[in-house]
């Protein structure tokens, strides 16, 4: 993983609501529905669309449409690459 893609991982990581879309997917299997989303951060949609995004954006979670429904999974193999990354920062 090069230094600009820990940049953007760290830089989607850097909001608690962000956060707690991370964690709240860790405790169901790496899975959450979009409007499991709006029960958890209790924001408006235009800012659910918006920390979704940058999750997206980062890689850190893959979206599949489902008719008219996203659902999106955490990508584990960026994830784990993220902690490993880190751990060699922390090595140093």
């Amino acid at each position: 993983m090069d230094l600009r893609q820990i940049e953007k991982i760290s830089k989607a990581l850097s909001d608690v609501n962000r956060l707690k879309i991370l964690q709240y997917m860790q405790g169901n299997q790496g899975r959450i529905e979009c409007m499991e989303i709006a029960g958890i951060l209790e924001l408006a949609q235009p800012s659910i669309s918006h920390h979704i995004k940058k999750l997206v954006e980062a890689g850190l979670i893959e979206p599949q449409k489902t008719g008219r429904f996203y659902h999106y999974s955490l990508n584990t193999k960026i994830w784990e690459a993220y902690v490993q990354a880190l751990s060699h920062f922390a090595a140093t």
